[in-house]
């Protein structure tokens, strides 16, 4: 670590090490928050929770800084922290059965704390009784549970700091800028606790779009925190790659980085992303950087593995003991790795399902329709749908041979071309029976296609007209996502021929579509207010759509913007009666 570096925090001691008080902490816009802002805050959360019954407490705010000050205040006041990944109703119904109480912006949470005259007594945290529950994403079946220890979240940063901190801290400390969510991990070590420890500031709030990121940095160093859906999309501006010079580092987690992806990444930021590899059971486990390192990982600082039947083995500080933990992933060794003896992933071996008595695995049929020579599709993600039927089926993001022949020939056409081609590799009983071809695997705040999210584009009719979308929120009242509108699309035939916009009944479609999707709608529809349209909407726009839902009144409120400003907005109503919603 440089000589300028700020003092290191064990996160036992964040919040209780005397001095620093000047340190940045958060910056809000314009404000800059200090170490006293912080702790001020986490006095006052700690004496309002102190008193409170309950040692269970859910939180979430989709503010970094509010966040940081709710979950040390609520730690130092003896509770255990549960952190939800959303606010969608599903997850909430499930949270109420496990949690005494809740923080930020979930229902009935605790009111904001008062600013205390003295501070609380305190005490370095318990590194093995402080706790903290997150949840799986998803991607793979239902969120799951997983408890861990301040004593593991503490290793997770002395394991980052040593494999990142010279990086990261050259020429003193960076300001931590993140497009994923902190109420999940990945967000959670990498932007808020890391930050803490190692004396970054962090944006209290998320970026949206990376074409915000110039304006977010102004000029001073920074370390990018980003997922894989939004290297994905790195627009080609000018003012993005003038901020490759105060950027020191870009990672990315939640799932390997195409190489493509990895080198627009290098292009147009400057840096060949740092991918790290884990879970939410195991923490990190490898890194790997694509220009340097290729397909190949190489395990972290303190982490140790091995492989038993192919099947990767870990064992490190991260995990709640020391014994081996066998993941479910797929592995073959480098011995000559010049880096040290690294890995390849093979693919994941607990996505195995039954059709018909017979066992098929997920990945082996994604890895077969990636694999081809004249590769029609970029990206493949196979699911068994929950349907009587048991089919399995497919997204999948065509490359340009496979969009030429999509609309050459059509869906039903690529289909047929991409089972005769799994015919080489699988049972026909394995064979998809199902298809949906997209620009973009739908994904969540955290940047996953969650099997919810996959499955869902099987729910509606393939002709229904509407795109993948990426969604930045999703709670009982308000929600918002990104959609760029393909120029393939049904809904600009005729529309105009040589000029062809996005017709706003489209629009308007769409926003009543999600709408029900995000809020579980159910009342019919009876009248538009306050409709209009004030820019016109041409293919390939980066569109914004917010959407706000009043189930007691039985109004859905949407607007959507892009970096141009406002296209369209109104207010659609539903039969009150009828429009149950979340309520």
């Amino acid at each position: 670590m440089a000589d300028s570096a700020p003092t290191w925090l064990p996160l036992p001691e964040v919040a209780v090490r005397p001095g620093l008080a000047d340190r940045a902490f958060a910056r809000r816009g314009d404000l800059v928050l200090s170490r006293a802002d912080f702790l001020a805050n986490v006095d006052a959360w700690q004496a309002r929770l102190a008193i409170e019954p309950g040692r269970r407490w859910a939180l979430f705010s989709d503010d970094s800084a509010d966040f940081a000050s709710m979950l040390f205040g609520a730690w130092h006041a003896g509770k255990t922290v549960l952190l939800p990944g959303d606010m969608q109703p599903a997850t909430l119904a499930r949270l109420a059965a496990e949690v005494d109480g809740s923080l930020g912006q979930l229902p009935g949470a605790l009111p904001c704390a008062a600013a205390t005259p003295t501070r609380p007594p305190r005490l370095p945290l318990d590194r093995q009784h402080t706790r903290l529950i997150v949840y799986t994403s998803g991607s793979s079946g239902e969120p799951e549970a997983i408890a861990k220890s301040l004593a593991q979240l503490d290793a997770e940063m002395h394991t980052l700091q040593a494999a990142f901190g010279l990086r990261a801290d050259a020429d003193g400390p960076a300001t931590v800028v993140a497009t994923v969510s902190h109420q999940h991990i990945y967000g959670l070590l990498f932007q808020v606790l890391w930050s803490l420890a190692a004396g970054r500031p962090f944006l209290a709030r998320r970026l949206d779009y990376l074409e915000a990121l110039p304006a977010a940095l102004s000029g001073s160093p920074g370390l990018l925190i980003a997922s894989p859906a939004h290297l994905r999309r790195i627009p080609d501006e000018p003012a993005l790659a003038a901020c490759a010079g105060a950027l020191r580092a870009v990672f990315s987690s939640g799932g390997p980085l195409p190489p493509e992806a990895a080198a627009q990444s290098l292009a147009r930021l400057g840096h060949s992303p740092i991918e790290v590899f884990g879970s939410s059971e195991t923490g990190g486990i490898a890194w790997r950087q694509r220009a340097h390192d290729g397909d190949h990982w190489r395990a972290l600082p303190g982490v140790d593995w091995r492989i038993s039947d192919e099947l990767l083995e870990v064992r490190s500080g991260h995990l709640p003991d020391a014994a081996w933990y066998t993941t479910s992933d797929r592995v073959r060794p480098l011995p000559d790795d010049p880096h040290g003896a690294g890995f390849v992933l093979l693919g994941r071996a607990d996505r195995i399902v039954k059709v018909g008595e017979k066992r098929v695995s997920l990945s082996a049929i994604e890895r077969a329709l990636l694999e081809d020579d004249d590769r029609l599709l970029a990206e493949a993600r196979a699911l068994l749908l929950a349907d009587a039927d048991g089919r399995i089926a497919v997204v999948a993001v065509p490359t340009a041979a496979g969009r030429a022949l999509l609309q050459a020939q059509g869906r039903r056409a690529l289909g047929e071309r991409l089972r005769g081609r799994l015919l080489a590799h699988v049972e026909r009983v394995a064979l998809p029976r199902r298809w949906r071809f997209v620009d973009a695997l739908p994904v969540n705040s955290q940047g996953k296609s969650t099997e919810a999210l996959l499955g869902a584009l099987f729910d509606a009719p393939v002709d229904s007209g509407r795109p993948p979308v990426e969604w930045l929120q999703r709670d009982t009242t308000a929600a918002r996502l990104r959609v760029t509108p393909d120029p393939a699309l049904a809904v600009f035939d005729g529309h105009f021929p040589g000029n062809p916009i996005l017709p706003g009944v489209a629009q308007l479609d769409w926003a009543i579509g999600w709408g029900r999707e995000a809020f579980q709608v159910t009342g019919h529809f009876t009248r538009i207010d306050a409709l209009k349209f004030q820019q016109v909407v041409p293919p390939g726009t980066l569109l914004e759509l917010a959407l706000d839902w009043s189930a007691e009144r039985g109004t859905l409120g949407f607007r959507y913007t892009s970096p141009a400003g406002v296209h369209a907005s109104g207010k659609v109503v539903f039969d009150s009666d009828k429009a149950l919603g979340n309520a």
